[in-house]
């Protein structure tokens, strides 16, 4: 069975890799205004938070319509392909994996197998290029979706929010919250599980990243244990890959990368906002 890979934009594989490892992507949007812009297509996270920071108010994100699943989906089938696997960020903050389920619907000619991937950024991106190269081996899809919920168990993400006023801008704290935050410094910890939910309140930017660490070392316990993580960062690639740097010589065993927020999960976050993921190879 030929089967296709799909995700969306929110997974910020670097288009090098979609392209190697042949992975369709449907992009969400930022609205700014009356101006629709597509992530990863009309504007890449570098742009993004240059606009940003020209606006008085913050965009808005929007699923894509299901209309691109279905044409996406109906293209495959044409080129060939039985299958599609469509990987997507946490169905708890988009209803873009509901968009891949109805659209399968709505396809003859091809089966599609929807995966909620229950995160986002680069370890739904790790979901993604697994399935492309199970896929590229001839593996059967029912066979990649298994393997993609073994891994499930073994992801997880932890994100830091560096400037506060974004998240009261996004309705997400109030004033007062904001106000006597920033006068103790304090740098929200959030936990990606499912959804984006309070995890501890850290002092200062550099305890919080170290915390983040420290839980990543909680994860990967023996030595001979197997992990990718990923370091992500809002437009702050130099901290990152410093942070990268220490990680490295810290868990000699980890296999680190480099990935960013872009436009739809920056809008939410922030500029300056660091995190990381990671999951069992």
């Amino acid at each position: 069975m030929k089967t296709a890979i799909v995700t969306d934009s929110t997974a910020y594989i670097p288009k090098e890799l979609r392209d190697q490892w042949n992975i369709h992507m449907i992009p969400l949007q930022v609205i700014f205004g009356d101006e629709v812009l597509r992530e990863e297509v009309d504007i890449d996270s570098k742009g993004f938070f240059e606009k940003v920071r020209q606006q008085k108010e913050l965009p808005k994100t929007s699923q894509p319509p299901v209309g691109e699943f279905v044409a996406l989906f109906e293209k495959l089938a044409a080129d060939g392909y039985d299958a599609v696997m469509s990987i997507h960020l946490s169905s708890e903050i988009s209803g873009t994996f509901q968009g891949a389920v109805t659209a399968g619907t709505l396809v003859d000619g091809i089966s599609v197998y929807p995966f909620d991937s229950e995160i986002s950024c680069m370890v739904q991106g790790f979901y993604a290029l697994d399935a492309a190269k199970m896929a590229e081996r001839g593996v059967e899809p029912e066979e990649i979706l298994a393997r993609l919920e073994e891994l499930k168990v073994t992801a997880d993400a932890y994100l830091m929010v560096d400037d506060l006023a974004h998240l009261q801008r996004g309705g997400r704290l109030s004033s007062a919250q904001v106000f006597f935050g920033s006068l103790l410094q304090v740098k929200p910890l959030l936990h990606f599980a499912n959804k984006v939910i309070p995890f501890e309140k850290i002092r200062t930017r550099k305890k919080a990243m170290k915390r983040i660490g420290e839980l990543l070392g909680e994860a990967v316990g023996a030595v001979d244990s197997k992990y990718r993580a990923v370091i992500i960062h809002a437009n702050r690639e130099a901290e990152a890959l410093e942070w990268k740097k220490e990680l490295e010589s810290q868990f000699p065993t980890v296999e680190f990368s480099l990935g960013y927020f872009g436009a739809v999960i920056g809008t939410h976050l922030g500029e300056g906002a660091m995190g990381m993921g990671w999951m069992k190879k």
